[in-house]
């Protein structure tokens, strides 16, 4: 693993490089994408004392009266943007965002994962490894929802006319320090999925926000339209983000013990049962649109019952087989987080999650083998097997009543967040549909 760069080493690269422009960016509460530029002459300053914004014009941030904000640059994120001129080339830096007196703000997403990543630390952990599977879609345009294919998983045909934008998605991913596993056709057509390799959270919640904005970049040079939308097409599978989860103790992995059934710690144990308890309270930040739960329904290799398996891909969570019995491999798969979250609040949700379960020892459940999608309703409340909402407002709901997505979020974070998801949720609700026009308005 190359070593962290410094802020001497980015002045350093940027004048050898001759460097003209570069990009700060951040996230709004919403995982929205905020970005401004500076010059090489600013580069110095910014280094060292930040630039400074207004916070009242991003989404979740301050009220008027308090809106200076500064974006400080984290010198390790920097790298050269490779859709941009390879003469006179352009950085990018992503920023925590400081009050005015230097402190971290509680409002910063990358402060929240941040908050959670110490109470891991707390709690003797080294690292949570995270690896997350964004699926997308590619569309001939943003005005309506049409595939570019009729491909189907793993296809390798003239069908996936998309070779060649995955191609090139992975090697300006590459250029910016993502580590790519594979790429491929997935159920879908026209959707697709370009797979990260595992890494330390705060890496990859940056590392989401990287490949979203490079998804859609490289779609826009192809003259088409990327969208992590998560059920954009009515009748398909949605676009999820299966979201891989390890704890570290230095090099050994907690999650697994040799003399245990299947490999599986009691820590991993109480993890997983403590991203089951509280998986209703913490779904509105892993699936945080109205559209999300569109995908959450039965029939569509979407998971909404509250339940573990190692095999059953309709269960909750999922402890993969692939590699039986080797202690690196051993980890456990969150289903129901899509790639319009914002990682860095949704990795600090589930990591939230999992430390509460193990500190209070929760009881872990029997693995559910069975197909979860065919049983009935009393069959499945006969096994205790809860589900997930349905909608946004539902999920909401369930967000005001947990004091752990609290005490994860932060107060500031968490009431911000809960008054803008009811905003979207009420301005949705009222909505007049095509559906109901063309359903009911001819027969009421």
């Amino acid at each position: 693993m190359s070593e962290a760069l410094t802020k001497k080493d980015v002045m350093k690269i940027c004048k050898e490089k001759d460097v003209s422009f570069i990009r700060l960016w951040f996230t709004d509460i919403m995982g929205q994408v905020k970005s401004f530029a500076i010059t090489r002459n600013e580069l110095e300053n910014a280094l060292e004392k930040g630039m400074g914004f207004d916070g009242s014009s991003i989404t979740g941030y301050q009220s008027i009266e308090e809106s200076d904000m500064i974006a400080m640059p984290d010198p390790t994120t920097f790298k050269m943007v490779p859709w941009r001129p390879k003469d006179k080339p352009v950085g990018r830096m992503i920023c925590d965002i400081l009050t005015p007196d230097g402190n971290p703000y509680e409002g910063d997403p990358r402060y929240v994962l941040k908050r959670a990543l110490a109470r891991m630390k707390e709690a003797g952990f080294d690292h949570f490894y995270i690896g997350p599977e964004l699926e997308f879609f590619y569309l001939k345009s943003s005005d309506c929802p049409l595939p570019l294919d009729k491909g189907g998983y793993f296809d390798l045909t003239d069908l996936d006319v998309a070779s060649d934008l995955r191609r090139d998605t992975v090697n300006a991913l590459t250029e910016l320090g993502v580590t790519i596993e594979y790429s491929h056709h997935e159920v879908a057509p026209s959707q697709h999925e370009i797979d990260m390799r595992y890494d330390d959270a705060l890496k990859m919640a940056d590392n989401v926000i990287t490949y979203r904005v490079t998804v859609k970049e490289i779609a826009r040079m192809h003259g088409v339209y990327a969208t992590f939308m998560p059920k954009p097409i009515f009748g398909e599978n949605g676009s999820g983000m299966h979201v891989h989860q390890s704890l570290f103790k230095g090099e050994k992995n907690a999650f697994f013990d040799a003399k245990a059934e299947g490999g599986l710690s009691d820590t991993a144990k109480r993890f997983v049962s403590g991203q089951l308890k509280h998986a209703k309270e913490m779904i509105p930040v892993l699936a945080q649109w109205v559209n999300s739960y569109k995908r959450l329904v039965p029939g569509y290799e979407a998971p909404v019952y509250i339940a573990w398996s190692r095999r059953n891909r309709s269960a909750l969570i999922r402890v993969p087989m692939y590699h039986p019995g080797m202690e690196k491999a051993t980890r456990c798969e969150l289903r129901c987080p899509d790639p319009a979250c914002n990682p860095y609040l949704a990795f600090a949700a589930m990591l939230n999650a999992g430390l509460e379960g193990i500190e209070k020892n929760y009881e872990f459940s029997p693995q559910m083998e069975q197909n979860l999608y065919h049983l009935s309703d009393d069959e499945r409340k006969a096994l205790g097997i809860e589900s997930l909402p349905d909608n946004l407002g539902a999920a909401v709901a369930n967000l005001e009543n947990s004091e752990l997505m609290r005490k994860a979020l932060g107060d500031h974070v968490y009431s911000r967040f809960i008054a803008l998801k009811k905003k979207q949720w009420d301005e949705y609700r009222i909505q007049v549909t095509d559906y109901e026009l063309r359903n009911l308005l001819p027969i009421l």
